[in-house]
């Protein structure tokens, strides 16, 4: 079933790994009503953000995605930056206390 009226969800300080991350990015490519998703304080890694990175380039409606606190290093950032190329609906894109270094 398809859901057609959730806006908002936060998911964050759990115990989100990669699988998970895979799961709801896949999701989040057809999902046409999340606006805003904060997945802070998990165990996403860089497999994780290559994920969202993926929807993120057939998302049309995310306009804040919330990663900051989680394991996205410089192979992470440097997918989201290549999505961001195309993306035209993300607004904001949190991935502070991460292990980016200066790329």
């Amino acid at each position: 079933k398809t859901n057609s009226t959730l806006e908002s969800l936060n998911l964050g300080e759990n115990k989100i790994s990669d699988i998970g991350a895979e799961r709801f990015a896949e999701a989040l490519k057809t999902n046409s009503t999340l606006s805003w998703v904060d997945l802070s304080g998990n165990k996403i890694s860089d497999i994780g953000a290559e994920r969202f990175a993926e929807a993120l380039e057939t998302n049309s409606t995310l306009e804040s995605l919330n990663l900051g606190e989680n394991k996205i290093s410089d192979i992470g950032a440097e997918r989201f930056a290549e999505a961001l190329k195309t993306n035209s609906t993300l607004e904001s894109l949190n991935l502070g206390e991460n292990k980016i270094s200066d790329i």
